[in-house]
């Protein structure tokens, strides 16, 4: 079965050029496009699409709000896509619900694959940005213990183990490079980090790593 996808993007050409690099793939669909957040949100309800992308920044209504209206609702994945490499935005795109962020010069290869990586339910960021966007937003919102303030009491839940992979999360490794690090399966880390899901209550990888940072557990001074 094809992945469902909307584009929605303000600038025709833009949202044209996604839109035709994802339809020539043959597991891909997309079903509409949208020039603003309002007729994202739309199409989104009307559609059901399993992945939406959407820019951040639209007329009418702005990606951010976009996104926390269809994930409010259990609608699509969404994969933002930006101009910007730190967007101001970008934060709270992720806590409004999506669960990938992009560069609008992403190459074609790449696009295709976040789409498929997203509608598999994963999660992910441009690597160009995954560090310097998370130690961007803890220096500009630090964790609500305040910046010298000791890890989340919500972290005992997890195994010594599950916390190791966390830290490797948080630091932008991939499942291959943890389980390089920790010397097990790929098939293991994907089951530390399903718990790591579940029992913190998070939605995704990316919010993961998120909660990594606000929890103290990682801190931007100690990722280098």
């Amino acid at each position: 079965m094809a992945i469902r996808v909307v584009v929605a993007d303000d600038q025709e050409l833009v949202r044209s050029g996604f839109a035709m690099i994802l339809e020539a793939q043959p597991d891909i669909e997309v079903v509409g496009e949208a020039g603003n957040g309002a007729e994202a949100v739309e199409l989104a309800r009307a559609l059901a699409p399993d992945v939406l992308l959407l820019d951040v920044r639209m007329p009418v209504l702005d990606g951010i709000e976009a996104a926390r209206l269809v994930t409010a609702a259990g609608g699509a994945r969404i994969l933002m896509l930006t101009t910007f490499d730190l967007d101001e935005y970008v934060y709270d795109a992720l806590y409004a619900g999506a669960s990938g962020f992009l560069l609008k010069d992403v190459r074609r290869d790449d696009l295709v694959h976040a789409v498929r990586v997203v509608a598999a339910g994963e999660a992910l960021l441009a690597p160009s940005v995954t560090r310097r966007l998370i130690a961007d937003v803890t220096a500009r919102r630090p964790a609500r213990g305040g910046s010298g303030a000791a890890p989340s009491a919500r972290l005992d839940v997890l195994t010594p183990r599950e916390r190791e992979t966390l830290v490797l999360i948080a630091r932008g490794a991939s499942n291959a490079e943890i389980a390089a690090q920790l010397v097990v399966s790929e098939h293991t880390v994907k089951t530390h980090v399903s718990n790591i899901l579940m029992k913190l209550g998070l939605r995704d990888r990316v919010h993961a790593v998120i909660f990594a940072y606000e929890s103290a557990l990682v801190t931007p001074s100690s990722d280098g």
